[in-house]
């Protein structure tokens, strides 16, 4: 086995990381793009309605409509640099009002309005480059946010929870 030089610098460094962020942006977009095709085969049958205890199907799917919309606005913002703060716990106590505001809209409209939401968000991440998702923006609490982080984390894994809810609870 060839030994790796003895000469490798920081940026070399920079350079295998960019690499391997750049194919996690791609391997990032295929899960979004088989958690969407799974909402798409599982929305139709949503039906409209609130829930007593727990959240509806109707009302999960707000939640995942108002969820995709705000952090793939909120990673295009900042992989494109054009905002360095964000508010992430402010948001998230609006979630519930999000849902209420969200339930106002048939089932087959928050799932027509989801799908193009996480479409851009495909073809954001298919065409940034590892510098950019790698950008980060400040937090309220003071904590620095890389786009790839929410769009992994509270975007996909999130997204895919929910898909798993809804998969469970329609069957």
């Amino acid at each position: 086995m060839r030994s790796e030089e003895t000469a490798y610098t920081q940026a070399d460094l920079d350079n295998f990381l960019a690499e391997l962020l750049d194919r996690e942006r791609l391997v990032l977009a295929e899960r979004l793009e088989k958690a969407s095709a799974r909402l798409a085969q599982v929305g139709p049958r949503i039906k409209a309605g609130r829930g007593d205890d727990a959240w509806s199907d109707h009302e999960v799917l707000a939640h995942i409509a108002g969820l995709s919309k705000f952090y793939g606005v909120v990673v295009h913002r900042i992989s494109s640099g054009q905002v360095s703060e964000v508010d992430l716990l402010g948001a998230t106590n609006l979630r519930d009002a999000t849902i209420d505001q969200m339930v106002q809209t048939e089932p087959s409209e928050l799932l027509r309005m989801t799908l193009a939401d996480h479409a851009r968000t495909v073809k954001l991440l298919r065409t940034i480059d590892a510098a950019s998702l790698r950008r980060e923006a400040m937090d309220a609490s003071g904590r620095s946010v890389s786009a790839e982080l929410l769009v992994r984390l509270p975007l996909i894994n999130h997204l895919e929870e929910h898909v798993d809810q809804l998969e469970r609870s329609l069957g």
